[in-house]
C-alpha cells in the first residue's frame, strides 16, 4: 500500500480551491489544511472540504510533506522560498515568479534542500496535447490562439503572463531548437497592463510559431494547429479533443485523400492528472517534466515579449505626444 503524502494549499481564491478539491479527492493523499491571508475563505474552503484552516501558512509546514502555492503572482518567490528552506515539495502555479532572478533562487533552493519544485503549467496535463504528444515529428508552424471574455481575476499581470505563457511552454516544449527571433504586438485596453498580444515565435530549425491572445473578447476559445511535413494536427484545449490530417497513399496520378481522426477527453481532468503527476514525484523523488527550470525557461521568453510590448507602446505614446492627441494619451495614463 501506498505511504500516505500530507499536503496543503497555500492561497485558496479561485485557483487554490480546486487544488484543496482534488488532493481531498485522491487516495492515499491526506489534505492537511489550506492556508489564505483572508480568514472567512480559509475557514470556508477549510469547512468544504474538511480540513484545517490557516491564516499564516508557516504554521502549516511543519506539517506537511508538500504544498500547493495559488497565491498571486508577485508572492510566489517569497512562499515558495519559505516552503523550499522548510524541507517542503512545492507545486507553485505559473508564471513560477514574476522575474528570472527570483526563479534562478527557486531553482537553486530545490536542489539545495533536494525538494521537487513543479510549475502548474496545467495545458501541459490537458489529454488533448497528450495525445498529441505521440504524432508530433518536425513542426514547421505552429498557431495559436487563446481568447477569453474578461475577467478581474488575473489583471495584476500582463496578459502575456496571465494567458500567453501557457501556450509560449507548450510550444517550446514540441519544438525542440533555440529561438532566433521573437517579434511582437500588443495593447492596453480596459486595463493598465496589456490586454491582447501578438509573438511571433522563429526557432532555429525552421519552425515559426504564431501565438495570439486576448482577454477582451466576447467569446472563449483555446487552440492550436501545428502543420508538419505530410500532417496537420488540431488541438482544442477547451473540449479537450485533438484531430490529425494527413494525406493518404494513392495510386500514381490519383488525387491524395486525406485522412482524418478525431479523438476527444472530455471525460478527463487535466488539473487532477498535474496534481497526481506532482504527488508522484513527490513519492518517488522524480524530475518533473515541467520542473522549475522549464517554467523559467517559459517565463524567460514571456518576459522577452513583454518587454518589446512595452518598447512599442512607449514608441506609440512619444507619436501620440508629437501628434498633439491628449485625448488619447490620457486614455492611456488613466490607469
Amino acid at each position: 500500500m501506498k505511504k500516505t503524502v500530507k499536503v496543503g494549499v497555500i492561497g485558496v481564491g479561485y485557483l487554490g480551491r480546486f487544488h484543496a478539491q482534488k488532493y481531498a479527492a485522491m487516495e492515499n493523499v491526506e489534505l492537511v489544511g489550506v492556508a489564505d491571508v483572508d480568514a472567512k475563505r480559509a475557514q470556508l474552503v477549510a469547512n468544504e472540504v474538511a480540513t484545517q484552516a490557516y491564516n499564516d501558512y508557516r504554521e502549516m509546514l511543519p506539517k506537511v510533506k508538500a504544498v500547493s502555492i495559488a497565491v498571486p503572482t508577485s508572492l510566489h518567490h517569497e512562499v515558495a522560498k519559505a516552503c523550499l528552506s522548510a524541507g517542503v515539495d512545492v507545486m507553485v502555479e505559473k508564471p513560477i515568479t514574476t522575474t528570472l532572478g527570483e526563479a534562478d533562487d527557486l531553482i537553486m533552493l530545490a536542489k539545495e534542500h533536494q525538494r521537487i519544485l513543479q510549475v502548474g503549467h496545467l495545458e501541459r496535463f490537458n489529454p488533448a496535447v497528450l495525445a498529441m504528444q505521440p504524432l508530433l515529428t518536425h513542426p514547421l508552424f505552429i498557431e495559436g490562439h487563446r481568447i477569453a471574455v474578461f475577467k478581474d481575476r488575473g489583471t495584476d499581470v500582463d496578459v502575456v503572463l496571465d494567458l500567453m505563457i501557457h501556450d509560449i511552454d507548450i510550444v517550446l516544449s514540441i519544438v525542440k531548437a533555440p529561438i532566433v527571433s521573437i517579434l511582437t504586438a500588443g495593447a492596453p485596453v480596459v486595463t493598465r497592463h496589456t490586454d491582447i498580444a501578438n509573438a511571433r515565435l522563429i526557432f532555429a530549425n525552421g519552425c515559426t510559431a504564431n501565438i495570439t491572445v486576448s482577454r477582451i473578447s466576447m467569446d472563449n476559445m483555446r487552440r492550436m494547429r501545428i502543420f508538419q511535413p505530410g500532417q496537420y494536427l488540431s488541438v482544442d484545449f477547451g473540449k479537450k479533443e485533438v484531430m490529425s490530417v494527413r494525406l493518404k497513399p494513392t495510386e500514381p496520378g490519383s488525387m491524395p485523400m486525406p485522412e482524418i481522426s478525431k479523438s476527444g477527453f472530455q471525460d478527463q481532468d487535466a488539473l487532477e492528472l498535474e496534481l497526481r503527476d506532482f504527488i508522484g514525484h513527490v513519492r518517488d523523488r522524480s524530475r518533473p517534466a515541467v520542473a522549475g527550470e522549464e517554467g523559467r525557461r517559459a517565463l524567460d521568453v514571456a518576459l522577452q515579449v513583454v518587454a518589446q510590448i512595452q518598447d512599442n507602446r512607449r514608441h506609440v505614446e512619444q507619436i501620440l505626444k508629437d501628434e498633439g492627441r491628449a485625448d488619447l494619451l490620457a486614455f492611456l495614463g488613466q490607469y
